[in-house]
């Protein structure tokens, strides 16, 4: 396996192999066990790779507090207390061995995002075979390296780091002794708008910091993560519920199973175009080379007669000489009687 590639679960991620798409459940089982079974399968059967929930309480992330900084101002969330959010949207450490069950079951690969050492812990007794590092994250060193101590590979998203960030955190994971690192570009913003998606970064990290990359999507819709695709992402993830309509916390930035499906078939579809880059006659096309074109005859012209450029067009198909030598055989004579609609060949020409 190259330097530019991971192993997650058997699963070889980079840029030889088709786009991992991860489907991320977040808070979207609104607090019942059943529903987050129900996702697991849902998410299951759109085809995706693997399928991603966050492990934390309410006070493993933050604290409950009534000062301001605790208070989220503007956005999707404005107005809420961080405590009260995660009390929401949090997964139950008690629900972890049922879904990874209801995942084998499935035969879809199953990991978290751990926000915290109890977090990595759990995680690492149900055998996850990857930790996923959330951009606010990103800088907590700490965490890296504990959860990079397991030997899984670690998944970092950079929204918000700087560069300086996202090389010391990538040298976390590998120092502490991840079995690789994946990069993804991320806006965090929620939802995040398609003009601040810069998707271009994607290619860019590739090129400074190697390994595979991808994007963590929280634009509406495709569009963003196939971009991403056709420039390099070998990651893509994206959140997921049963339906909007039945709100939850992220449940207006995530895709319905018809939606998410779509996004699987045209990630690996966009990965399958990129081919290489050539410019060699391909066997689909071979058989369409007839239909080039080439100087054929638009009149009868009597033997010695010379060829005047009304007699010679330049039309399809192919069988005639190429267009480039119309200069040549105006004015040359016919070397016999030459009928309206043969195709002309250098034989026919004195």
């Amino acid at each position: 396996m190259s330097d530019a590639e991971i192993e997650i679960a058997g699963r070889r991620i980079g840029p030889a192999h088709e786009p991992f798409v991860i489907c991320e459940l977040s808070g979207n089982h609104n607090g019942d066990l059943d529903r987050a079974l129900a996702m697991i399968d849902a998410a299951a059967a759109t085809g995706c790779d693997a399928i991603k929930l966050q492990t934390y309480t309410a006070d493993t992330i933050t604290m409950d507090s009534d000062r301001p900084e605790f208070l989220i101002r503007g956005g999707l969330w404005d107005g809420r207390k961080l405590y009260d959010l995660y009390r929401e949207a949090h997964t139950p450490f008690e629900w972890h061995a049922a879904l990874f069950q209801r995942a084998r079951k499935a035969g879809v690969i199953l990991f978290s995002t751990p926000f915290d050492e109890t977090a990595v812990d759990l995680l690492a007794g149900l055998d996850a075979p990857a930790y996923k590092i959330a951009s606010f994250e990103a800088v907590d060193l700490p965490l890296i390296r504990y959860a990079a101590a397991r030997g899984r590979p670690l998944i970092i998203s950079t929204g918000m780091a700087n560069l300086a960030e996202i090389a010391a955190a990538k040298a976390a994971a590998l120092e502490a002794g991840a079995a690789g690192v994946v990069l993804l570009h991320c806006v965090s913003s929620y939802p995040a708008a398609l003009e601040d998606a810069n998707v271009r970064t994607v290619a860019d990290m590739a090129q400074r910091f190697g390994g595979p990359v991808g994007l963590s999507d929280h634009t509406p819709g495709t569009a963003a993560s196939v971009a991403a695709v056709a420039l390099g992402a070998s990651v893509i993830e994206k959140h997921f519920t049963l339906a909007r309509d039945d709100g939850g916390p992220d449940a207006a930035f995530s895709l319905e199973p018809v939606e998410f499906r779509a996004l699987v078939a045209d990630a690996k579809a966009a990965w399958r175009a990129l081919g290489r880059a050539h410019y060699d006659l391909l066997g689909s096309e071979r058989g369409n080379l007839q239909f080039r074109r080439s100087l054929y005859l638009m009149a009868d012209v009597k033997a010695g007669q010379p060829l005047t450029r009304a007699d010679v067009r330049s039309i399809r198909p192919g069988l005639g000489l190429a267009p480039e030598h119309l200069a040549e055989v105006v004015g040359r004579k016919a070397a016999r009687d030459l009928h309206r609609g043969e195709p002309l060949a250098w034989d026919m020409l004195g």
